[in-house]
């Protein structure tokens, strides 16, 4: 009797320990899924690889840290959900994150299909996105996204790391941020908000109906064009701003700095503004003044082109 029940134990433990080995090591599932559904990603720790396929299914591969709980992978309605759960006796702190490392580190590549509409949240985790024409909502703590853009709206934001988008020049709504980070994009079109608190701004080779830009500590190029009727607005407080204007230009122009010079090549020259203060600015029409470009900057010198 005590010979049956220690077998017992140990089968089960062995059962227990292979689970165990395969939970934390490669990864390799599918479920059938919308056309156009959402797919909703959570990873604490590692990578994120998403694609968008032909097929009508979602695709998980990769690998999982080795004290990672559970990887959820189902689907509910037009929903697929996955998510890599850490330990269950490990409590998050008070800002909901998990502090076991490269323990709970798992890389995911995912297949979708093309038209999905993505939503990843990662905390450490840097993400990469190619060929989704849905929508794009994505969000990382700390790590750096880059993603191409194929026409649909989009929402990228990260807190300590790099946001980099390729786009297709089809016309989106676009919003971008970092906020210990750089901002890099090109090839996109229609609308576009991206700001920084400490990081370079830089949006070249588009053509846009309405830019706004910010940022705190940052340089910033933008080298695109404006469409007739366009809005054009930047605001700057630390580092110079590169900006020029493809294929001509429409617009009312109102700039403004406090401290730094303005270089304008292509109209009138800045003005003072007090004799005995600081700062610039500059009021002009551009061709027929179809736009309105508005620029303030703190410290930090403007240079203005156009081709």
């Amino acid at each position: 009797m005590m010979k049956r029940i220690i077998m017992r134990l140990l089968t089960l433990t062995f059962l227990s320990l292979m689970s165990a080995t395969v939970l934390a090591g490669e990864v390799d599932k599918r479920l059938d899924a919308a056309s156009d559904g959402v797919v909703s990603i959570s990873n604490i720790s590692g990578t994120i690889e998403v694609t968008g396929w032909s097929r009508n299914e979602v695709e998980v591969t990769g690998d999982l840290g080795k004290d990672v709980a559970d990887l959820i992978f189902e689907r509910d309605g037009n929903e697929i959900k996955i998510k890599v759960r850490p330990p269950k006796d490990e409590d998050p702190d008070e800002d909901g994150y998990h502090h076991r490392g490269h323990s709970i580190s798992s890389d995911l590549v995912i297949n979708v299909p093309v038209k999905s509409t993505i939503e990843i949240v990662g905390v450490s985790t840097d993400i990469n996105i190619q060929n989704i024409l849905g929508e794009q909502h994505v969000q990382s703590v700390s790590g750096d996204i880059e993603s191409e853009i194929r026409a649909a709206d989009v929402e990228i934001q990260t807190v300590s790391g790099d946001v980099e988008v390729q786009g297709d020049d089809v016309a989106g709504h676009c919003q971008l941020g970092s906020v210990s980070g750089d901002v890099e994009a090109q090839n996109l079109a229609g609308i576009v908000v991206a700001d920084t608190v400490s990081g370079d701004l830089t949006i070249v080779n588009s053509s846009f109906e309405r830019v706004k830009m910010k940022t705190v500590n940052g340089d910033v190029i933008f080298d695109s064009g404006l469409s007739d009727g366009g809005s054009f607005g930047l605001q700057t407080h630390n580092g110079d701003a590169d900006i020029k204007f493809t294929d001509g230009i429409s617009a009312r122009f109102s700039i403004e700095t406090f401290n730094g010079d303005i270089n304008n090549c292509f109209g009138p020259e800045p003005v003072e503004v007090s004799e005995h203060m600081p700062g610039a600015e500059l009021k002009f029409k551009e061709g027929k003044g179809e736009g309105r470009v508005t620029i303030h900057t703190f410290n930090g010198d403007l240079r203005l082109c156009k081709d």
